[in-house]
């Protein structure tokens, strides 16, 4: 199948753009973390909270999203949701208490849940199988420009508004982003598009069952869970606190991690595709990546000095690596199952999320000062090391479950008397 130039224009861009957004939303509190300390007067267990409230809301969604997707399609599903993130944005910038600012990013997590899956269902329905792995890191890229538009222009932005108006204009892009993807966006016939509800669930329930899923999951899960709770909130606190950052360079270092993040998404993606045609498969290269991710994590909690930025490039850089792995698993299902495929490890993945960046805010608050204006390393150490150690299990669990197997996992679905992939 060849790939018209103008799929670009109408699927890829609006797609695109929506998780350029949702990216955005995702780690801007990195950057204005220290405006909301200081206006809503929290700590960092409550910013964690606050930040990663996103992430549970995101995951709560992921099983039906799956079934919409395959269902109804992926331009009709993001289209609509997007509104709900616009709404989220409003009520952000207006809030006035903590309780409300859950509120207000539970909204914006709950509207850009799509933003990601319908891409990749959308690719799916669009773009050759071998050509997945390229395509899907040209996507993530457009998620890193959004973590670049979080980090610097943020910063910038806030020298001639504050966060609530930062907000407010990201309220109506949300709007006009909504109006792309719906309007713009053709639709395509899908396979599986007239399933019974009954036969969807049912594919769920056989993606939670295989066995090639439960080999992956639990390594890409925590992978990603620890890039998207450090990169996306605490990157910028241990900038500030342990590296001894300036607010302004604090910046700029994120900036430089996001732009990191981008050639990430890029390089990987198209070098997973070239050393499939060698033989060397997909999952390989992201369990490879993924592995040296942890390796700078390492060296990370040495408090590596002159390194402290280069080894910062190499997270945001290797941290990209998990999302391979979506690739990998999609490959191994049929067609009409993809957006199960992809929202079922997404779910994992987010709620993992949720918990990590939220039990660091707690970690590091235990070693904390001055209602939170003062962070010890220590309490960055231990979280992140803890992190590191999760992630190290599930590499384990990956290079060993061919020898016995994965039946702790598939055992808790053992009731659902579905065949193992």
């Amino acid at each position: 199948m060849t790939v018209k130039p103008q799929l670009i224009l109408r699927v890829f861009i609006p797609f695109a753009a929506g998780y350029f957004l949702s990216y955005l939303y995702r780690v801007v509190n990195a950057v204005i973390a220290p405006n909301l300390i200081t206006d809503v007067g929290i700590g960092p267990s409550a910013l964690g909270m606050l930040t990663a409230i996103y992430f549970i809301a995101f995951a709560s969604f992921q099983l039906p999203l799956g079934v919409l997707l395959d269902r109804y399609g992926p331009r009709r599903v993001e289209g609509v949701l997007l509104l709900f993130a616009a709404l989220g944005a409003y009520l952000f910038a207006t809030a006035e208490s903590l309780g409300s600012l859950v509120v207000a990013r539970a909204l914006i997590g709950f509207g850009v849940s799509a933003c990601l899956m319908a891409a990749f269902k959308a690719y799916t329905l669009w773009i050759p199988r071998e050509k997945w792995p390229m395509i899907n890191g040209f996507q993530m890229a457009a998620g890193g420009l959004g973590a670049l538009a979080a980090t610097a222009p943020v910063e910038a932005a806030l020298q001639f508004t504050d966060w609530r108006g930062v907000f407010m204009g990201l309220s109506v892009v949300t709007l006009i982003i909504a109006g792309t993807v719906f309007f713009v966006v053709p639709e395509k016939k899908r396979e599986g598009a007239g399933e019974s509800l009954q036969n969807q669930l049912r594919g769920i329930r056989e993606v939670f069952t295989s066995k090639t899923f439960w080999r992956t999951a639990p390594l890409t899960t925590l992978s990603q869970a620890a890039f998207m709770a450090i990169q996306g909130l605490w990157a910028g606190p241990w900038l500030s606190h342990v590296g001894k950052f300036s607010r302004p360079e604090v910046a700029e270092v994120l900036f430089a991690v996001a732009l990191s993040m981008v050639a990430g998404f890029i390089i990987l993606g198209s070098l997973a595709e070239r050393l499939s045609k060698k033989g060397i498969t997909v999952a390989a290269t992201a369990v490879t990546g993924m592995t040296l991710f942890m390796v700078v994590q390492l060296l990370l909690l040495f408090q590596p000095g002159g390194w402290t930025v280069p080894l910062w490039l190499a997270f945001g850089f290797l941290g990209t690596s998990g999302v391979i792995a979506y690739s990998a698993l999609s490959q191994t299902f049929p067609i009409h199952l993809s957006g199960r495929v992809t929202t079922a490890l997404n779910l994992l993945v987010f709620v993992a999320a949720f918990v990590a960046q939220w039990a660091v805010g707690a970690m590091i608050d235990l070693w904390s000062t001055g209602n939170g204006q003062s962070l010890d390393a220590a309490g960055f150490n231990a979280a992140f090391g803890i992190l590191l150690l999760l992630e190290l299990a599930g590499l384990l669990h990956y290079l060993l479950s061919p020898i016995y197997g994965t039946g702790f996992f598939t055992k808790l679905m053992s009731s659902l008397r579905v065949k193992d992939r």
